[in-house]
C-alpha cells in the first residue's frame, strides 16, 4: 500500500520538522534520506517554495519524490530580484482650466430684459443657473491611468524560466511555455526587452525570436 504525502517546501532548505517530518514518522521510514533528496532535487528554487509529494510504500518503506514547479509569478520574481508585482493601477488626476464666462455688455443686458419680458420669469430662473454652471473657472478631468512597471526581463530569461515550468506547463512546447511566461509578466507589470510582453509574444508568432527559441 502506497501513501502519498504532500507538502510546499522552500527549494533546498526541507527539514525534518513540519510538515514532513511528522508525516513521515509513523511510517518507519528513513526521513534523513527523504529530506536530503527533497533538498537535491528543490535546490534550484532556492528562496521560492516548492510544491513536493512523497511517495511511501507502507509494507516495503520504500520512497518516491517527485517536485513540482512553483508559479511562473514565484519564478519571474526571483529571476528578476523583485519582491512583489504589479500592486494596482496608478491613478493621476489632471486638472484643466475651463473657459471662464465672458462679462455682460450693455447689449447682453438688454437682450436678456427683453427675454425676461417675453418668456417670463420662469426662463430668467432657468438661464440664470445655466450661467451660473457655466462660470466655474476650473474642473477635473477624467482620471488618467497609467500602468505600474515593476522589472524589465530578456528573452532568454522568459526561456530559461519556461524551461523551469516545462514539467507542469500545458504548453505543447518551449515556444508556447515562453508565450506563457510573458502573459504572466502582463498580468505583473512586468516588461521584456523593454517593451510591453504583448509586443514580444507578436513578435515570437512572426518568428523573429526563432534563434533563442531552442
Amino acid at each position: 500500500m502506497k501513501i502519498t504525502i504532500p507538502a510546499l517546501v522552500e527549494g533546498g532548505k526541507a527539514t525534518a520538522g513540519p510538515p514532513l517530518g511528522p508525516a513521515l514518522g509513523p511510517l518507519g521510514v528513513n526521513i534523513g534520506q527523504i529530506i536530503a533528496e527533497i533538498n537535491e532535487k528543490t535546490k534550484a528554487y532556492n528562496g521560492i517554495s516548492v510544491p513536493v509529494k512523497v511517495i511511501v510504500d507502507k509494507d516495503t518503506k520504500k520512497f518516491e519524490v517527485e517536485v513540482g514547479s512553483p508559479p511562473a509569478s514565484a519564478l519571474i520574481k526571483k529571476e528578476l530580484g523583485i519582491t512583489k508585482g504589479r500592486q494596482g493601477i496608478k491613478e493621476e488626476t489632471v486638472k484643466e482650466a475651463a473657459p471662464a464666462a465672458a462679462p455682460a455688455t450693455g447689449a447682453d443686458a438688454k437682450k436678456k430684459e427683453e427675454e425676461k419680458k417675453k418668456k417670463g420669469e420662469d426662463e430668467v430662473k432657468k438661464k440664470a443657473e445655466e450661467e451660473k454652471k457655466a462660470a466655474v473657472t476650473t474642473a477635473t478631468a477624467p482620471v488618467a491611468k497609467k500602468e505600474e512597471i515593476v522589472g524589465n526581463m530578456t528573452i532568454e530569461q522568459a526561456v530559461k524560466i519556461a524551461k523551469m515550468k516545462q514539467s507542469s506547463s500545458l504548453s505543447k512546447d518551449l515556444k508556447a511555455g515562453v508565450k506563457e511566461v510573458l502573459g504572466t509578466c502582463v498580468s505583473m507589470g512586468v516588461n521584456c526587452e523593454g517593451k510591453d510582453p504583448r509586443k514580444i509574444i507578436k513578435e515570437i508568432n512572426e518568428g523573429k525570436h526563432d534563434t533563442k527559441l531552442k
